[in-house]
This record gives C-alpha cells, structure tokens and sequence, in this order.
C-alpha cells in the first residue's frame, strides 16, 4: 500500500527513502522529508540575476536511508566523490517538479534549467546529507524586483530556512534589498486534515506546499 508513496517521494530524491517509509511506518502523514535550506540569489556582472545556489539539509532519517548500502572507504563517512553517483540521481530527478523552485522577475515567470556545480556532503557529526547545486536562469535577466519560493506542491517535502541568515545575495547591484516572509503557522484544522490522507494519497489541489513555503523578495533601484 506505500507504493505510490514510494514512487513519488523516490523520483523526486532517490529509491532509498521507500526503506524509510516502509521501516518507519509515517506514510499516513505529510511531509515526509524535511529540508533545512540555504539559497542565494546569484547576479551577474552587469547586474542581472543569473540563477540560484542552493544547499539542501536532509533530515537525519532520510540521510541514514540514503546512504544505506553506500560504499566507502572509511565506516560511516562519506566522501564528495563516494556520493557524486547519489547527487546525480538527486538533481535529475529535479526538473520533473521544477526544481521545487518558483521565481517572478518584475512580475513574470522566469525558467530554470537544469542544475550544475552539484554535490552532495555527509557530515557524520549530525550524519546529515547536504545537497549543494546551482540553479541557472534559462535568461538571465535585470530585476527591479526578484521573487522566489522555494516549497514542494504536494508537501511531501517540507523546506524550511536554516536561519535568519539563510538567504544571502551574490554580487547584487548596490542598493538591492532583500526581505523574507515567514510562512503561516500550520492551524489544527490543517493538521487534521493532513492526518486523515490515506498512506499514497494526494493533497488535495497540491495547495499546502505553497502555504508553507518561505517567501523571498529582492528589491534592487
């Protein structure tokens, strides 16, 4: 019964987590997976935004499935290289769910493609996987105003910011000014609902994602 479950969450992260599900037995709730994240906006010399940096802190239960069965030279470390094959898989399976990345320049839609510069690290202290990747604009572009959201539609994965200095701007024009809107504080009424979701089951108008995503605002003159 957890095999669409299974399906869904392993193509947006890798078939490893399916154990997850099955083992720890929370597929009767949403989310999943929880991300702790770190973004920058990226601009270019000539002061256009040319994409995104992120760095992606998965929860100490995926990262345990994650690397189950992963083979390494030292016992429970992990090097760059040894996890360069699971960051493959990581951000191919990306684009399907565009990225988990949503952007507006001076109020219009802009389109990523596909990630570069991409890692993935274990930090065997809090044995916690961190996906790093750079996030290019199809068109980079000069923006009075830059939105981004960064949230999973169906809120299999939850997305926090890892803190207040979490977003940070790379080379932006003097002047720029960045904001953040925390997301709303899940009510009771959500809880229950999210609750009552049959293991496999999808949210209803994919509409809690959205509602808990982080929302960043870049003002530049």
């Amino acid at each position: 019964m957890f095999r669409p479950v299974m399906n869904r969450i392993s193509q947006i992260l890798t078939a490893a987590l399916a154990g997850l599900l099955v083992t720890a037995g929370a597929a009767s709730a949403h989310p999943h997976v929880w991300v702790t994240m770190q973004s920058t906006v990226v601009y270019g010399p000539d002061g256009s935004v040319t994409g995104i940096r992120h760095a992606w802190t998965f929860d100490d239960m995926y990262s345990a499935f994650a690397t189950q069965g992963l083979e390494s030279k030292k016992k429970g470390e992990f090097t760059p290289e040894e996890l360069q094959p699971l960051a493959k898989v990581n951000v191919e399976s990306l684009k399907e769910y565009d990225f988990f990345t949503y952007a507006k320049a001076n109020g219009k839609n802009v389109t990523f493609v596909e990630p570069v510069e991409y890692r993935l690290e274990f930090n065997s202290k809090d044995t916690a996987l961190t996906l790093y990747f750079l996030l290019p604009l199809k068109t980079r572009v000069k923006a009075q105003t830059f939105n981004l959201d960064v949230y999973d539609q169906a809120y299999f994965v939850d997305f926090a910011l890892a803190g207040k200095d979490a977003v940070q701007l790379d080379k932006a024009p003097a002047g720029c000014q960045l904001s953040l809107t925390k997301p709303q504080e899940m009510t009771k009424e959500m809880a229950e609902r999210l609750a009552q979701i049959l293991p496999g089951g999808q949210i209803p108008d994919n509409s809690y994602g959205a509602a808990f995503s982080n929302k960043i605002s870049v003002k530049c003159p």
